[in-house]
């Protein structure tokens, strides 16, 4: 399976580093953490405008998803741990979709990715 250039759209995307523990005021540990990401990079994906049937074979049984971005860059680092711009590309707004699941073939990568409300 081949992607055309011309189905593409702009994504950004950040990938998982780790999680970094927060200090209190007085650099003592409090036993929470945050989630650290990478700087947020920009590509060029095929991304579906809705779920369909065929979609949903792909991946298999699983839970709902909005929408499957498909790339033949079998070197792309999206995983299921990424945050993903796709309606907004505003990475100074909360993300707006999650990675849900990744089928890789011999050709291609398709990633099943679900919206999400996440606040500032």
């Amino acid at each position: 399976m081949r992607v055309l250039e011309r189905n593409k759209q702009k994504i950004k995307y950040k990938l998982y580093v780790g999680k970094e523990e927060l200090l209190d005021e007085y650099g003592n540990r409090t036993g929470e953490y945050r989630i650290v990401y990478s700087d947020a990079a920009t590509m060029r994906i095929n991304v579906s405008a809705a779920r369909g049937e065929s979609a949903t074979r792909q991946f298999g049984e699983m839970e709902n998803y909005d929408k499957v971005m498909i790339t033949d860059d079998m070197d792309c680092p999206i995983d299921e741990n990424s945050i993903l711009w796709i309606d907004s590309l505003d990475t100074e707004k909360p993300h707006d979709y999650i990675v849900k699941k990744v089928a890789r073939s011999l050709n291609s990568i398709s990633y099943a990715v679900s919206k999400v409300n996440v606040s500032a």
